[in-house]
């Protein structure tokens, strides 16, 4: 079922709803994404407190604070690129990207809300993900909070290029159409008189009756013969 937009934006919705395994492959991509760079800044804060104190300053993954700031930044993960154009990394390479539920553009507020509320999902022993496999429109719980849905993005271009063909093609038309032909009464009462023709009219009622044969001019002072009677 493709997504329902109005025309001027319907480059918005590319294509399809996407399925469940381009969302869960995105979602793998981001999830690894997302914590490398958790490990990394970690390691970097770690050594530069190391610097700091002079003693060796080391974060291990059971510590509470650890996991409090690794749940706050997944947060910000996804809500920050959701709000700036709708798509994460991993959306952009598995080809899908998130749009509102109507198929326009995402709002930046429905990104943080989508974030805030995609623990939802897990929190539902994953009756929140049951939507992507069985619904019509594939959306999770958090996408009907949000009042949003996600769809292939590839197809972006060729889109753009069939909408402006359908655009095109009544123009088109409309100037290899041939104009309609006007009776020769209608032309008259609309243009007027035919002066070619009035002319034709005039000259044709001036000439002689007698149409017969008329005799050639003789040669200069000589009087034209005389007809028998």
């Amino acid at each position: 079922m493709s997504v329902h937009a109005h025309p001027s934006q319907w480059v918005s919705a590319q294509g399809q709803y996407a399925g469940s395994v381009s969302r869960f492959a995105a979602y793998l991509i981001d999830l690894t994404a997302s914590t490398v760079i958790y490990w990394v800044a970690l390691q970097f804060v770690s050594f530069v407190a190391q610097i700091v104190t002079g003693s060796p300053v080391s974060f291990h993954r059971n510590n509470i604070v650890v996991l409090v700031v690794y749940i706050a930044w997944q947060f910000i993960y996804f809500g920050f690129q959701w709000a700036a154009d709708g798509s994460t990394w991993g959306m952009a390479l598995a080809g899908v990207q998130v749009v509102r539920a109507d198929g326009t553009g995402l709002d930046h507020w429905r990104g943080w809300v989508r974030s805030l509320t995609f623990p939802l999902g897990f929190l539902t022993l994953g009756l929140g993900f049951l939507g992507i496999l069985v619904g019509r429109e594939h959306r999770a719980l958090y996408d009907l909070i949000a009042g949003t849905a996600v769809v292939y993005s590839w197809d972006a271009r060729a889109a753009r290029l069939r909408y402006l063909a359908r655009q095109a093609e009544p123009a088109v038309d409309r100037a290899a159409a041939p104009a309609p032909a006007r009776p020769l009464a209608a032309a008259v009462t609309a243009d007027g008189p035919n002066p070619a023709g009035q002319a034709g009219s005039e000259a044709g009622s001036e000439a002689p009756a007698d149409a017969g044969p008329h005799p050639e001019p003789s040669a200069r002072g000589e009087a034209p013969p005389a007809t028998e009677g």
